[in-house]
């Protein structure tokens, strides 16, 4: 499902994010990305989803080689990837259900399906009784699932999460892990960043990334 092949970023004017990274991710895994801050793991995911292309080497996603992409085919392929980034924020000038609704409607489905499929995804991670809560009038852990319902009402292949459980408290963190790990168990691969030890600790399969290099990949 997803191939690095010797993958180095650069950014101007010396700044290296990675180093000739290698390493596959096959259809239906759950693997963790560990490591400190600055390691490379969010310019490592923004790659799988074609935010950032390669210096060097080869990011294959799906078949697909993100580096020969053309820039109209890019909806086309996140169209297959949950995303679930830390600069991407609800919107607040509406409710979480419009917030989940939204990918579905910018790419043509009706309001009616639309809604029935947003309420799914808000079932899914245990908040559709909130349907109609604005964003500010949760915490931060319901948040972030809202962000998660938001990622996968397109029914994706791979979710992406950088940091999903940052900055929530233990019993929201394993509320985020628990839904992410619910679509993992119906066969959508995952790949998730945290620094979180003990999420990492019972992890089946972690890579391990420091100065943009890879450490172990288990």
């Amino acid at each position: 499902m997803i191939e690095f092949r010797n993958v180095s970023k650069q950014y101007p004017p010396d700044a290296t994010a990675l180093r000739d990274v290698s390493f596959t991710v096959a259809k239906g895994e759950l693997v963790f990305l560990a490591g400190p801050s600055g390691a490379g793991k969010s310019t490592l995911l923004k790659m799988i989803a074609a935010v950032e292309r390669p210096s060097a080497g080869q990011v294959i996603v799906n078949g697909q080689d993100i580096a020969r992409i053309k820039p109209a085919a890019v909806p086309f392929l996140r169209r297959n990837l949950g995303l679930i980034f830390q600069q991407q924020r609800l919107l607040t000038d509406r409710s979480i259900l419009a917030n989940v609704m939204l990918p579905l409607l910018v790419t043509g489905a009706s309001r009616a399906q639309a809604e029935q499929r947003a309420r799914a995804a808000l079932d899914k991670v245990g908040l559709l009784e909130r349907a109609d809560a604005q964003p500010l009038a949760l915490s931060g852990g319901e948040q972030q699932r809202v962000s998660i319902a938001r990622a996968i009402v397109n029914r994706p292949q791979v979710i992406l999460a950088d940091e999903p459980t940052a900055n929530l408290d233990r019993a929201s963190a394993n509320k985020v892990l628990d839904a992410l790990k619910a679509f993992h168990s119906v066969g959508v691969t995952c790949l998730i960043s945290s620094h979180d030890e003990q999420m990492l600790d019972a992890a089946a399969r972690v890579i391990h990334l420091k100065h943009g290099q890879l450490e172990v990949a288990a």
